[in-house]
C-alpha cells in the first residue's frame, strides 16, 4: 500500500493543528507500524484524544485511496514528513501537518530564506504600501514571502513578490482546491507559474467545519518564516494569533510602527511597546534579524521615490506645504489648514513613505 496512504489516515485522525502529532510521531516515526499495532489490538497512547483514538481504529488507510487517485489527476502534490518536498522548516514543529495538499512548484519550499508577511484584511494605504515596500525589497534579495493569500495585506505581500518576478508561498485555511477569497484567483495563478506554490492541510472536497481551520494555518505561516512581519495590525485579529505562534516556535517578530491615531496600528504599536516586536522600518531590519547581512550595499529598501497616488489625502496635503526648510508641527498645521492629529498622522505616513523627514526639534521638512 502507498506510504502516503498511513499519513494521511493518521492527518485526518489527529486533524490539523494536533498539538501532540509529534509526540506521536517520536513514538511512532512511521504510521504504519503504528496502523500494524492497533490492528493487532494495542490501545493508542493515553495521550491521543478520544476522538482521534476512535477515528485511528475505526478507519482504514485503504480508504482514502480514492482521495490520493483524484489529488494525482488534479495535478495535487500530497506531501508528507517523508517527501523530500516537505518543508524542512516544519519538521520540527510540536503540532506540524502530517499530510500537505500543494500547487505550483514544492522545490521552492526548501533551501531558501523564508520570512512570513501578515497584517490585516482592511488595511490602509498606509499600510498597503509599508507591506508592498518592505515585501518587493525582501524578495528581491531571494527571500521567499510567506503568507495566507487572504484579503488586505497578505494579498500584498504575494502580489510585490510576483511583481518581483520571485516565488511566494502561500498557506490556505481552505481546502486546497478553493481559493478564499475567489478574488485572489488569477493571483494564485501567477504564484503557481513563478515557481511559488500554495499549500493546504485540507484536501480537495474537504467538507467538515471551517470554523477554525484559518487559525490552524496562522502556525504554519509561522513556523515556515525563519522571522514573521506585521505590516499592519488591530488589537484583535488573526494577525495577531500568528504572532502568538511566532512566539512558540522562537521566531523572532517585526512590526512596522503606525499611527497613534489609527486603530489599524493599534495591533502593531502595542507589540513594538510590549517588547513583543522589534521595529520593522526597512528591509534591513527583516535580513539582520534572519541573518542576512552579507547581501551588500546595493540592497534595495525602503528608500525610493514615493509614489503620490499611493499616499492618502491628508498626506498629500501636508506634503503640499512642505520643502527643504524645516518647519515646526504648529507650521504646518496651520499652512495646511488641517487639525494637528491629522498632520501628525500625515508626518508619520510621510515619513514612512520616505517622502518627509523630522529634524531636531521635532521639525519636519520634505525629503
Amino acid at each position: 500500500m502507498d506510504s502516503a496512504l498511513y499519513w494521511v489516515w493518521l492527518a485526518e485522525a489527529l486533524s490539523s493543528g494536533c498539538g501532540y502529532a509529534g509526540r506521536l510521531l517520536a513514538d511512532w516515526p512511521d504510521p504504519r507500524d503504528l496502523y500494524t499495532a492497533l490492528r493487532g489490538g494495542q490501545r493508542p497512547p493515553g495521550y491521543v484524544s478520544r476522538h482521534a483514538a476512535a477515528a485511528l481504529q475505526q478507519t482504514d488507510p485503504a480508504d482514502y485511496a480514492p482521495l490520493l487517485a483524484h489529488c494525482q489527476k488534479a495535478g495535487i502534490a500530497v506531501l508528507t514528513p517523508e517527501d523530500p518536498d516537505y518543508p524542512d522548516r516544519l519538521r520540527a514543529l510540536p503540532d506540524l501537518p502530517l499530510a500537505l495538499y500543494a500547487t505550483g512548484r514544492t522545490a521552492c519550499l526548501n533551501g531558501r530564506r523564508y520570512v512570513g508577511m501578515v497584517g490585516t484584511r482592511r488595511p490602509t494605504q498606509y499600510g498597503r504600501q509599508a507591506c508592498r515596500e518592505l515585501s518587493l525589497a525582501l524578495a528581491q534579495q531571494g527571500v521567499v514571502i510567506v503568507s495566507g493569500l487572504a484579503d488586505g495585506l497578505d494579498s500584498e505581500g504575494h502580489r510585490a513578490a510576483v511583481e518581483a518576478g520571485e516565488a511566494t508561498v502561500a498557506f490556505l485555511g481552505t481546502p486546497i482546491d478553493m481559493t478564499y477569497p475567489a478574488a485572489n484567483a488569477a493571483l494564485r495563478e501567477r504564484i503557481e507559474a513563478l515557481g511559488g506554490c500554495v499549500l493546504s492541510e485540507y484536501p480537495p472536497g474537504f467538507a467538515k467545519k471551517q470554523t477554525a481551520t484559518f487559525l490552524a494555518r496562522n502556525r504554519l505561516i509561522a513556523g515556515l518564516g525563519e522571522a514573521l512581519c506585521v505590516a499592519e495590525a488591530r488589537r484583535k485579529s488573526g494577525t495577531l494569533n500568528t504572532v502568538s505562534h511566532a512566539g512558540r516556535y522562537g521566531r523572532p517578530v517585526l512590526a512596522v510602527p503606525g499611527s497613534i491615531y489609527s486603530a489599524n496600528s493599534a495591533g502593531t504599536n502595542d507589540l513594538l511597546r510590549t517588547g513583543a516586536a522589534g521595529v520593522l522600518c526597512a528591509a534591513a531590519d527583516v535580513l539582520a534579524a534572519i541573518g542576512m547581512t552579507d547581501v551588500g550595499a546595493a540592497a534595495p529598501d525602503l528608500t525610493a521615490a514615493p509614489d503620490a497616488a499611493s499616499l492618502g489625502d491628508d498626506a498629500r496635503a501636508v506634503l503640499t506645504v512642505l520643502d527643504q526648510t524645516p518647519r515646526s508641527v504648529d507650521d504646518i498645521v496651520r499652512a495646511a489648514g488641517l487639525p494637528a492629529g491629522i498632520v501628525l498622522a500625515a508626518l508619520l505616513e510621510l515619513e514612512m513613505a520616505n517622502a518627509a523627514e523630522q529634524t531636531p526639534g521635532q521639525r519636519y521638512r520634505a525629503v
